[in-house]
């Protein structure tokens, strides 16, 4: 179809009013039609919604050798997984699904309330087996990533989670060598500087764990998941002194946020 543009001066004000609904006709036949329910219904077009706004950012590691096997899993059909964002151990940054749209990376997980975080979050991969290191240039591009992120949607610092945490049963990523530290002195995730020197005389360890976002359905998995993120050298299910004090922190502050 060509649309021909024809300019007078005289009538300037008519041509762009009929210019108007014209275009607004073609943009109408070219959209997409809308999604109805399954038996008959009158379309009523409404002006007031707007695009999906993510709440939360799960970080993943992709458990390959190379970028270029991730991107090849990730744009995969037949593999039905995706990422929003990859990042390679260079730094450089591949972006794969519109932030506005619900990619394919939480599979079956829990955070809080919410049980379809594919839904409400933006999945980032990054280029890691899971046994290495993160390299300094992919973190300084993640960090950077993750502002602008945050910039645009305001996401609450205890809504930077990893994979293993929204799904303890099943998963370990980002692993136990990736910097939440680091993340967190940029504002991307909860952190503990100074541990009480106590834990409180009544705390119950499942019910702070669940207070933090965990599914305890399986509190063993849920105990592996919160010290794969918060202490790292140790991610057996029992929990020490120490990480009932740090668990009694993190809760004090995400209450904070």
């Amino acid at each position: 179809m060509r649309i021909f543009l024809l300019y007078s001066p005289a009538r300037t004000g008519a041509v762009r009013g009929r210019l108007g609904l014209l275009l607004a006709g073609v943009l109408a036949a070219c959209a997409q039609a809308p999604q109805h329910i399954g038996f008959s219904s009158t379309w009523q077009a409404s002006p007031n919604y707007d695009e999906r706004r993510p709440n939360f950012v799960v970080i993943h590691h992709t458990s390959n050798d190379s970028a270029d096997t991730a991107l090849r899993t990730l744009t995969d059909p037949l593999r039905e997984v995706s990422a929003h964002y990859v990042v390679a151990r260079d730094g450089t940054v591949f972006q794969l699904v519109d932030e506005r749209k619900r990619a394919w990376h939480a599979g079956k997980s829990k955070w809080g309330n919410d049980t379809d975080l594919n839904s409400s979050s933006i999945g980032i991969e990054l280029d890691n087996d899971g046994d290495e290191p993160y390299a300094d240039k992919q973190i300084t591009s993640l960090l950077a990533l993750l502002a602008d992120i945050e910039g645009r949607y305001h996401i609450p610092a205890a809504n930077f989670v990893g994979h293993a945490d929204i799904a303890p049963t099943r998963k370990s990523d980002p692993g136990r060598l990736f910097p939440w530290r680091t993340l967190a002195d940029h504002g991307f995730g909860l952190w503990c500087y100074a541990p009480p020197a106590a834990s409180p005389p009544i705390f119950d360890a499942v019910m702070a764990l669940q207070a933090l976002g965990y599914d305890v359905s399986d509190p063993d998995a849920a105990i592996r998941a919160f010290k794969l993120h918060f202490v790292q050298d140790d991610i057996s299910p029992a929990l020490r002194d120490s990480d009932l004090r740090l668990l009694s922190c993190l809760v004090e502050r995400k209450s904070m946020t």
